[in-house]
Formats: C-alpha cells, sequence, structure tokens
C-alpha cells in the first residue's frame, strides 16, 4: 500500500495512507534508520518499509507492506 512519511516542525513522525484516509503517528521503529525495517503506527497497525538510502528527505511516499490486521 501507498504510504506517505513526513516529519512535522516538532520532529514527529507521521504516516498518512491516502486510500484509507487515514493519518497516524509513528510510535516505534525496527531499525535506527527506519527503512528496510517496521514500523507500528498509534493504531497498531505494523508497516514494513523498503530499503532506501539513510538520508533520504522526508516527505516521501513508499510503498509498505501492512503486517498486522488490525
Amino acid at each position: 500500500m501507498k504510504v506517505m512519511i513526513r516529519k512535522s516542525a516538532e520532529g514527529q513522525l507521521t504516516a498518512y495512507v491516502p486510500k484509507k484516509d487515514l493519518e497516524e503517528p509513528i510510535v516505534s521503529v525496527e531499525k535506527t534508520g527506519m527503512w528496510g525495517g517496521k514500523i507500528t503506527l498509534g493504531n497498531g497497525w505494523e508497516l514494513a518499509l523498503p530499503d532506501m538510502a539513510a538520508g533520504t528527505t522526508l516527505p516521501i511516499t513508499v510503498e509498505a507492506k501492512r503486517l498486522s490486521a488490525d
């Protein structure tokens, strides 16, 4: 699914899923650089992000895979 990841002025990472019209904060990241690992959203969804360079600028839209059913 397409997911837009951005960082607010306060430094909070958020994920927006256009197909679901859902915007949630990213509450945990599996890997320090975030890319190529799992993230957890505020609503409990877990998403696997693609591998990308550590210096990738935000905002960016990526193809992520939903890991959790809730």
